[in-house]
């Protein structure tokens, strides 16, 4: 399934998130400002090849959701400063708002991805970013969506339907997060639901990492999805490899962003964070994923051709410990496993 190397798509981008996601708050480590992030990044160098851009998070301290023209420009100059480019944003919904919520609920969350969808535009304009979607997710646990699961879907969708002529208004596109916190959402069966009651695949799409899809297979907070069986043995890869094309046959039509990542099959959460999928190290030896391999189930369509769907792929690093995030070397080693990736269903443009 390799092309030949030398490919230069899709870009290579880290995200920038993980210095946020599970700081800061109660029970977390503290946050990792932006300016280390893009350092850490910009250090990062295998045979000459580095990364080629980052994901943000539209967040303080990193990215005010309130940003003005004037912050954005000293932004984009920052960014294009350390030779990047901006790929994906990601829209800080769930902080007054929910997609299942009430009418002020919802209004908040709108205006969430309306003020990340202008700056997504806004950065486009400044010339800084090339590609990318704005993250989307439903804002509401699981428990709470299983209460009234058929009406708090419908709402969910009624919302992202929504969410979605503001994006359309703006020339961008929103990807959902497949991860099992997020209620309406937490499970492959309930994702693909979501999506089809929305019914619009070129504005609302999927996000896949590897790392989050990898509990689908697994059931967790739906155990009647599960796909691989119970008390699985690890060592068999057909029976794993099966259940993955089962996953990426479902979600691959969909999928708009697509983060590489690692996960040994256990959850995790850190600060306020909800227990999701537990981003690995790229060479940690309990991953259960052979990353290059089974990127290529979502890189790759039914007959083995590739999709060409993402521009970029990034890396997600989110709740790593602070210790290793500061280690030079944990960078190196992602990049190093994203450029797997790029040689084994990249192309040249």
């Amino acid at each position: 399934m390799s092309e030949s190397r030398g490919n230069t798509f899709p870009k290579l981008h880290n995200a920038m998130w993980p210095g946020l996601v599970g700081k800061g708050s109660p029970g977390g480590e503290p946050a990792i400002d932006l300016d280390t992030m893009l350092d850490l990044t910009v250090g990062a160098s295998v045979g000459g090849v580095k990364f080629d851009g980052v994901d943000l998070f539209l967040y303080d301290p990193h990215v005010s959701i309130d940003s003005t023209p004037d912050d954005l420009k000293r932004l984009a100059a920052k960014i294009a400063g350390k030779g990047f480019v901006v790929g994906s944003v990601v829209a800080p919904v769930w902080f007054d708002g929910s997609a299942m919520g009430d009418a002020t609920k919802r209004a908040n969350y709108l205006t969430a991805v309306k003020k990340a969808c202008g700056i997504g535009k806004t950065l486009r304009e400044l010339g800084v970013r090339p590609y990318g979607v704005v993250r989307i997710d439903s804002a509401c646990s699981p428990a709470d969506w299983a209460e009234d699961p058929a009406s708090n879907q419908k709402t969910i969708a009624a919302t992202f339907k929504d969410a979605a002529k503001i994006a359309r208004d703006h020339g961008e596109k929103l990807a959902a997060e497949g991860e099992i916190c997020w209620g309406g959402m937490h499970s492959w069966r309930v994702m693909v639901d979501l999506l089809e009651r929305v019914g619009e695949p070129e504005t609302v799409g999927f996000q896949a990492d590897m790392a989050h899809t990898l509990l689908y297979t697994l059931g967790e907070n739906a155990p009647d999805d599960r796909i691989l069986p119970p008390n699985f043995d690890w060592s068999d890869k057909a029976t794993l490899d099966a259940a993955l094309r089962t996953l990426t046959r479902a979600l691959r039509p969909w999928t708009l962003d697509f983060h590489v990542a690692q996960n040994d099959a256990t959850v995790f959460g850190s600060g306020d964070h909800d227990h999701t999928g537990r981003h690995c190290l790229a060479n940690d030896p309990n991953g259960k994923l052979d990353i290059p391999h089974h990127a290529g189930f979502w890189l790759r369509d039914e007959s083995g051709a590739l999709t060409k769907a993402v521009n970029h792929i990034c890396w997600d690093g989110c709740m790593f410990p602070n210790e290793v995030m500061m280690k030079q070397q944990t960078w190196t080693d992602v990049l190093a496993s994203m450029i797997k990736v790029r040689d084994a269903h990249g192309w040249i443009a």
